[in-house]
């Protein structure tokens, strides 16, 4: 309530200033009989001079005095009135009103928009701090599924879940065949029986033990998160965790830690990451539509205005077909063929970057048409531009070595 009455005795403060200007009025330009005026006061002044001086007799002065006065008379009635410049007259007083509503009105709608009715104002640290609590206090997996509603039966041909049933049964009979569980998972997920899903594949890393992929990882992730209603839980993030520490540029992970980020208060945080996301990846890569429905929101959360996603359509290159085609070609076709290849590289990256997959392409392109030494200027350029981005210089590394020229 302190914040309100503040509020509105501040804009009420700015509202009496400005309309006390308004009736104020403006004053009026200096009018020739003003100016007249002083002229006149000035010859008075003259006169009194004069006759201190002796220059003028007594009865001169007094005649001169005379003439002078009346000509100030007859000019000082001829002004316009001093007050009715000043006075903003009734016309003032109804503008100074409609201001004053538009600014206190204005004030509060701008406020309910941007501003937090109801919130005290925070500091970066305490608002970090109260995004840590969120997240270490936030419910478990087994919470977020149980506040769920009971799903609907899955809808599917009558055959197939006839089968699915038949698998799983044998996945009872035989717990230890890696393939029958492998399977079960992806049906059970395919009917949307994620929580199942997510048991199967569970099972499935129990029984490959370290010989599990990121990917076993990343499918567990996904069928949890799926089971929890899009939700990130704590077991979900230990998963996730699990499938950085064996493969740092996952997607499926790198994604859903970002969503994390954004379920527990730290906006910023998510939008980082799925920058960071989007720039190693290629336009059809899964989670790229996911991204970018959700980074434009993320990003004014996070503060940063204007923000372009760097993923666009894929870069316009040499195709499998191309390259066919190119290897019948003149040896100036050719050369003409990649100049032209490499100039949209330039003139993209130069405006809106590029992805990993798309400079391992080009540096792959360059090294079967033999420009090497235009693949080992791109190359130095790609190891300065991917320098603190490790998991992306190794997918550019891949199409360097393709070309010759990896160190």
């Amino acid at each position: 309530m302190l914040f309100w009455i503040l509020c509105g005795a501040a804009a009420l403060v700015v509202a009496a200033a400005l309309a006390a200007a308004l009736l104020r009025g403006r004053p009026e330009p200096a009018s020739a009989e003003s100016h007249d005026l002083r002229v006149y006061r000035d010859q008075l002044a003259e006169i009194d001079r004069d006759r201190t001086r002796g220059t003028i007799g007594p009865e001169e002065a007094e005649r001169l005095r005379a003439e002078v006065s009346r000509r100030i008379l007859a000019t000082d009635s001829r002004r316009p009135s001093a007050t009715a410049a000043r006075t903003g007259g009734p016309s003032g007083w109804i503008a100074a009103g409609v201001m004053t509503l538009v600014l206190v009105g204005a004030a509060l709608a701008l406020y309910r928009s941007l501003g937090a009715p109801g919130y005290p104002d925070q500091a970066l640290a305490q608002r970090i701090a109260m995004a840590r609590e969120l997240r270490e206090t936030r419910p478990s997996q087994s919470e977020a599924e149980a506040a769920l509603p009971a799903a609907p039966p899955a809808e599917a041909p009558p055959e197939y879940l006839a089968l699915v049933e038949r698998l799983r049964g044998a996945v009872a009979d035989r717990p230890g065949e890696v393939q029958g569980h492998v399977l079960l998972a992806r049906s059970e997920a395919a009917l949307g029986n994620y929580r199942a899903a997510a048991e199967a594949q569970q099972r499935v890393i129990d029984l490959k033990g370290d010989s599990a992929s990121p990917e076993d990882y990343a499918d567990l992730a996904d069928m949890l998160v799926l089971a929890a209603g899009g939700y990130v839980s704590p077991e979900a993030e230990a998963v996730l965790d699990e499938t950085l520490r064996r493969d740092p540029g996952n997607g499926v992970a790198r994604y859903y830690g970002g969503l994390m980020m954004a379920q527990t208060g730290r906006p910023d945080a998510a939008f980082r990451l799925w920058d960071a996301l989007l720039r190693d990846s290629a336009p059809d890569d899964p989670w790229v539509p996911a991204v970018m429905d959700q980074i434009p929101e993320m990003a004014a959360r996070a503060g940063v205005s204007n923000y372009q996603p760097p993923v666009t359509a894929p870069l316009p290159g040499p195709s499998a077909e191309d390259m066919d085609a190119a290897a019948g070609m003149s040896e100036e076709d050719r050369q003409l063929m990649v100049e032209g290849m490499v100039s949209q590289l330039s003139d993209r990256l130069a405006a809106q970057g590029g992805t990993p997959q798309e400079w391992a392409r080009l540096l792959s392109a360059l090294g079967v048409l033999g420009d090497t030494d235009r693949a080992r200027a791109i190359w130095a350029e790609a190891q300065a531009v991917f320098a603190t981005r490790p998991e992306a210089l190794a997918t550019v590394r891949a199409g360097a070595e393709a070309a010759g020229v990896a160190e």
